[in-house]
């Protein structure tokens, strides 16, 4: 795909806009909102976006700037799960910790938002200063968020340990929204002018996009993205008030500014500096977009992808019907259809004609993969291997132009793991699944160029678009979207059984 967005002009605009705000102060809060490493959204809607481009940008600025992560005890007590990577709450600190040391950022502390003594969010605390990382406990502060005359004072802010930090600009990111950042700022700026020290506020986000129009499809993809959170992009009736210019804003902020404006005034003892959630806001990805035609198309096919993840999660139960249907109005809104992702239709087709030869209880599942130069490679399931399994193989033959006849993985190894599974393990699932077969691959490669060969190809995967008949499993999910390729599923089961599937 080509390039509508120049990530270095991103960056160069971005660092500077936010040194900006730190010289009007002696210490800067940025809440981040959105993905800090990984963010694979943004590049999908904007081609050409670097997924680390915030991380990057903290790189630039590590001189200047330490971390603060929150987490809501609430979400570590209920086992939440980070969709994108399939792990809870409480793991994806720690993913961050990791992260952020490897990119030799300064890491402050982890702040439990909304503590009430809950046993598990106990337990991941002993675990964090067990590894000696600082933890600090926030608990509810009533009233919250309209007592503002409580907020402000000794039993709301001031109830709440300071953290001590060292830099002029903290950093305060979360594994997920409602997680506590805005809070924890705030809190902290209380504790600032309580020690003399003049703090500013102000919150980063990459979407939606304030200078773009309010049905462009880049902040209709934000709309997407967020379903579950109920977000809904809005116009900044704040900022055009102000300044007579449109801006682009979504409803949580909206809510939040007049309460959050009237905070920082009493905390501050003087006006506010900031008349809109736009004004609040450091975020110049706007900037960045050099092909609009490119964004949107992308940004299109993006809500496509997430239609069917909402229509997923529906019928797994995670998502109400208000979801599904707001998803249904967000792909009308731009007249899209299912069929406008291009691997749908092969999958769907292919599966239909499997379907003619089998018996009217079989089930089949078909993946169709788009290559990067537009060929469709399926996949089917079978005895021997999931459709993920099947298409992977098929993919990375045609990759390196090896014949289909050919086999890549030896016949003695795949029942060897089929029996280990079926007799040893005694899983009732005995046909491979894509992890199974990648390692069956690596280990056949030893030995044989073919699959070696084919083996160099899975690099090549990064981009390809799938589309899958059922739903798959989470092992298969996991290894598509670590292999690069964006996936797809419509809302069916692949069996009758309930637990092995």
């Amino acid at each position: 795909m080509k390039a509508g967005f120049d990530p270095q002009k991103y960056i160069e605009e971005q660092s500077k806009y936010i040194l900006e705000r730190v010289n009007n102060y002696d210490k800067l809060y940025l809440e981040f909102g959105g993905k800090l490493i990984g963010d694979k959204h943004a590049k999908r809607v904007l081609p050409g976006f670097d997924e680390d481009a915030k991380i990057k940008l903290l790189q630039k600025l590590k001189d200047q700037a330490e971390i603060i992560i929150c987490v809501y005890a609430g979400d570590i007590e209920k086992n939440k799960i980070r969709g994108d990577f399939g792990i809870t709450y409480d793991m994806e600190v720690l993913r961050l910790l990791d992260d952020f040391r490897s990119f030799n950022l300064k890491v402050n502390s982890v702040v439990i938002t909304r503590y009430t003594k809950q046993p598990a969010t106990d337990v991941f605390v002993n675990k964090l200063e067990r590894r000696n990382i600082k933890v600090y406990k926030h608990t509810s502060i009533p009233g919250y968020p309209a007592d503002v005359d409580t907020i402000v004072s000794e039993a709301g802010y001031g109830s709440n340990p300071y953290i001590t930090t060292s830099m002029p600009i903290v950093v305060v990111t979360a594994p997920g929204a409602n997680s506590g950042k805005l809070a924890t700022c705030l809190s902290q700026l209380y504790h600032e002018y309580q020690h003399g020290r003049e703090a500013g506020y102000s919150k980063f986000e990459t979407f939606p996009v304030w200078n773009l129009s309010l049905k462009h499809p880049v902040n209709l993809a934000y709309e997407a993205a967020t379903i579950d959170l109920k977000d809904v992009n809005m116009i900044d009736n704040f900022h055009f008030e102000k300044y007579h210019e449109v801006s682009v804003n979504y409803n949580r902020d909206m809510e939040m500014f007049p309460v959050v404006r009237r905070i920082i005034e009493k905390i501050t003892g003087k006006e506010s500096v900031y008349y809109s959630p736009t004004d609040m806001g450091v975020n110049r990805v706007g900037f960045g977009i050099l092909d609009d035609d490119i964004v949107s198309e992308a940004s299109k096919q993006e809500i496509i992808r997430r239609y069917f993840a909402t229509a997923c999660d529906f019928k797994k139960g995670l998502y109400d019907e208000e979801s599904l249907n707001r998803m249904k109005v967000i792909m009308e809104e731009l007249s899209l259809k299912q069929e406008d992702r291009p691997c749908v239709i092969p999958a769907r087709d292919y599966a239909c004609k499997l379907k003619e030869k089998c018996h009217e209880n079989d089930t089949v599942s078909v993946i169709a993969f788009e290559m990067p130069d537009g060929k469709i490679i399926t996949g089917r399931s079978s005895s021997t291997m999931d459709c993920s399994s099947a298409a992977l193989l098929n993919a990375i033959k045609y990759l390196g132009g090896i014949a289909d006849e050919i086999f890549l993985l030896s016949p003695l190894i795949l029942s060897t793991i089929r029996d280990l599974k079926e007799k040893d393990l005694k899983s009732k699932i005995t046909h491979l699944n894509a992890n199974e077969i990648l390692i069956a691959l690596s280990i056949c490669a030893v030995t044989n160029p073919t699959a070696q060969l084919a083996y160099d190809k899975l690099s090549l995967l990064k981009g390809v678009q799938a589309h899958c008949t059922s739903m798959l499993n989470k092992n298969d999910e996991q290894i598509l979207r670590k292999l690069g390729i964006d996936v797809t599923s419509d809302p069916f089961y692949p069996s009758e059984n309930l637990y092995y599937v």
